[in-house]
């Protein structure tokens, strides 16, 4: 990803870079985001990319990803897209170099024209906007296209068939740990797929599933990222593998604070 301005305040975080991200005047979830004010347009994709934000992956071969182990990562990228692929070992998701707290997150997809067309948008490795084929079914659940995994199902079909590009434009505010890491108020989100809204302000706490990768299949570079982010609700965006080659193109995170970094860790060793 591009090289991000350093802060001049002092980096507080081991094995962090700070960035000087822009804040969202009247945004920023210190004060409460305004969601009603969050409709992004979804008509035109690719979707032009906002200023203030930091591309984790375009057509000019920027890829903000790494692999799980912290290691370069093997999905196959062609055109600017990256294709989920199980690689050697299931689960082999790739998560971000930058980790923000609060932000606007954009992904453009494509599932394949066989299978289940299975992955999603884990946001700080717990909570995941579900992808999978379910353009067909009239009411779809939280395990469905535009659900939110484990907490609430969307509300409409939004789901486009196979074949076609989709977009989830998500407006995310990380729960507020303690000291200790316990949760002392609900995170929340609003998200939109395809033009229609399908999350509406839901607000969650502890992850449910227990195929988050923090829990299933975790790696020791994922352990030292999760051990940050309960001290700080600081973390990054995964993609997921879910044994189906949906494409990826154009992703983007808008932070809404000044919190945002890049995570520059040591890199584990291969397990």
């Amino acid at each position: 990803m591009p090289n991000p301005r350093t802060s001049k305040n002092q980096n507080l975080f081991p094995g962090y870079v700070v960035l000087a991200c822009l804040v969202l005047t009247g945004i920023g979830w210190s004060e409460e985001a305004k969601v009603e004010d969050f409709a992004p347009a979804q008509d035109q994709l690719p979707a032009p990319v906002p200023d203030d934000a930091i591309v984790l992956l375009n057509d000019s071969g920027t890829i903000g990803f790494r692999s799980k182990t912290g290691g370069q990562i093997d999905w196959p990228y062609e055109e600017g897209e990256l294709i989920s692929t199980r690689g050697q070992t299931r689960s082999n998701h790739i998560v971000s170099t930058l980790h923000f707290r609060d932000a606007d997150i954009h992904v453009e997809f494509q599932l394949p024209p066989e299978g289940a067309g299975n992955s999603g948008v884990y946001i700080h490795g717990n909570y995941e906007m579900q992808i999978i084929k379910s353009h067909n079914k009239q009411k779809p659940g939280e395990s469905d296209m535009g659900g939110l995994y484990g907490f609430a199902p969307p509300l409409v079909q939004a789901a486009k068939p196979p074949g076609e590009w989709q977009v989830y434009d998500i407006r995310y505010r990380a729960p507020r740990r303690d000291a200790e890491g316990k949760i002392v108020e609900e995170g929340a989100i609003t998200a939109w797929l395809n033009g229609k809204q399908v999350q509406d302000n839901v607000r969650f706490g502890e992850p449910r599933s227990v195929y988050h990768p923090f829990r299933y299949k975790s790696t020791d570079y994922l352990k030292a990222i999760w051990d940050q982010q309960l001290k700080t609700s600081v973390g990054p965006l995964f993609l997921q593998d879910h044994d189906s080659p949906v494409r990826f193109r154009n992703v983007w995170v808008r932070p809404l604070d000044d919190l945002a970094i890049e995570y520059n860790g040591d890199v584990a060793k291969a397990e």
